[in-house]
C-alpha cells in the first residue's frame, strides 16, 4: 500500500463559521500522504477572522476555495465532483470533527476490495448518542435495513461497530470511486431541495444498479456535530419551507427508485412515523399537530408527483446546467 490514490475531499458549506474552520483544521491534520481539499463556499458573508482564515489557506494552496452565489447541497456536490482530480471522492459535512486516521480509513477499504464502489463512514451523532444514553451497539444491522421501502428506518450507522455491506452511506462521511462519476456518469439530483434530505440515499441507490456495494467501516468514523442552520441549505428546520421540502424529498426517492410495492410501504411508514409521530419519530400526538403533517405530507406527495412528471423535459440539473454555461 505504497501507491495510496488522490482523496478529493469535498466540503460542501452554507453558514457555518466557527465550526466549518475547525472542520478544515481537522482535514488539514490527517495522516493520509495524497489529498485535496475542495471548499464549495456558498456562504453570501463571512465573519472576518474566518474570511482571513479561508483566504489565509487558499493562498497558501491548502485547500481549493470555490466560492457560490446559489446555496444547494447537491448542487455543491456536483460541482465540486466537476473540479476534483481525486481516484477517490470523499464528503463531509462543515461541522464535524474528524480523527487524523479518516482518510486512510476510506482508503483501505477500496485498495482491498475491488468490489467496493463506494465507503458508508460511522458518524456518531451527538443528538442520537443522547437518545440512546451512549451504551447502545449493534454488530450487524437487521436485514430490513437492505429492504429499500423500509430500510430508512433500520439503517443504524451511528451504534454499528462491524464492518458490512450497507444500502446506503450518511452524507456527512462518504467517499466514492471516481468512475462512479466519470464511467457510470452518475450525478447527486439538484431536485432534492431544503436541507436536501434522502439525496444522498437516492444517489446510493443508483450507486448499487452499477453492480459496485457499499460498504460500512466504523474505523472511518468522525463526530457529526449537527448545527441546526446552514450546511448548504438556506433554510430553517422549523420552517415551512423545510417541512414540505421534507416530505417532497421521500416521495422523489420512492418515485424514482423504488417498485410500487416498496414506495407504498416506504409512505406508509412515512406517515406512521413523521406524521403520527410514532416510533421512533415519536412526534407530539396533538391532533393540530398531525393535522398540520398530514398537509404538508400530502402536499409533498403532490409536488414530489410533479417533479417527476416535469423530468419528462427537464431534468432539473438547474446548477450543473449554470456551470457548464460559465
Amino acid at each position: 500500500m505504497n501507491n495510496w490514490p488522490l482523496i478529493t475531499v469535498v466540503i460542501p458549506t452554507y453558514g457555518r463559521e466557527e465550526a466549518l474552520r475547525d472542520s478544515i483544521v481537522d482535514i488539514l491534520k490527517q495522516d493520509y500522504p495524497n489529498f485535496e481539499v475542495l471548499v464549495v463556499d456558498q456562504t453570501p458573508k463571512h465573519q472576518p477572522e474566518i474570511q482571513a482564515y479561508l483566504e489565509e489557506m487558499a493562498g497558501a494552496g491548502k485547500i481549493k476555495w470555490l466560492r457560490l452565489d446559489w446555496a444547494s447541497l447537491p448542487g455543491a456536490r456536483n460541482y465540486a465532483v466537476r473540479r476534483s482530480s481525486g481516484e477517490i471522492i470523499l464528503f463531509i459535512d462543515d461541522d464535524v470533527q474528524l480523527t487524523p486516521e479518516l482518510l486512510t480509513a476510506h482508503a483501505k477499504n477500496y485498495l482491498e476490495n475491488p468490489e467496493v464502489g463506494a465507503v458508508a463512514g460511522r458518524v456518531f451523532d451527538r443528538m442520537k448518542l443522547g437518545d440512546s444514553g451512549g451504551d447502545l451497539q449493534i454488530e450487524y444491522l437487521p436485514p430490513q435495513a437492505m429492504d429499500p421501502g423500509i430500510a430508512w428506518y433500520h439503517i443504524d450507522l451511528v451504534h454499528t461497530i462491524k464492518p458490512q455491506q450497507v444500502l446506503t452511506a450518511r452524507g456527512c462521511n462518504m467517499s466514492f470511486r471516481r468512475e462512479i462519476f466519470t464511467k457510470y456518469r452518475l450525478r447527486f439530483d439538484e431536485r432534492f431541495r431544503g436541507s436536501a434530505v434522502r439525496e444522498e440515499s437516492d444517489f446510493c441507490l443508483r450507486v448499487r444498479q452499477t453492480g459496485y456495494k457499499i460498504w460500512y467501516d466504523p474505523e472511518a468514523h468522525l463526530v457529526h456535530l449537527g448545527e441546526e442552520t446552514g450546511g448548504c441549505h438556506d433554510i430553517s428546520m422549523r420552517s415551512l419551507k423545510y417541512q414540505l421540502t421534507f416530505y417532497h424529498n421521500h416521495f422523489l426517492l420512492g418515485l424514482k427508485n423504488l417498485t410500487a410495492t416498496q414506495a407504498l410501504r416506504l409512505y406508509a411508514r412515512l406517515f406512521d412515523c413523521h406524521v403520527l409521530g410514532h416510533p421512533p419519530c415519536n412526534k407530539s400526538g396533538s391532533p393540530i399537530k398531525i393535522a398540520t403533517r398530514a398537509i404538508f405530507y400530502t402536499l409533498g406527495f403532490f409536488k414530489a408527483l410533479g417533479t417527476v412528471i416535469q423530468s419528462l423535459w427537464n431534468d432539473g440539473q438547474i446548477y450543473s446546467r449554470l456551470d457548464e454555461l460559465v
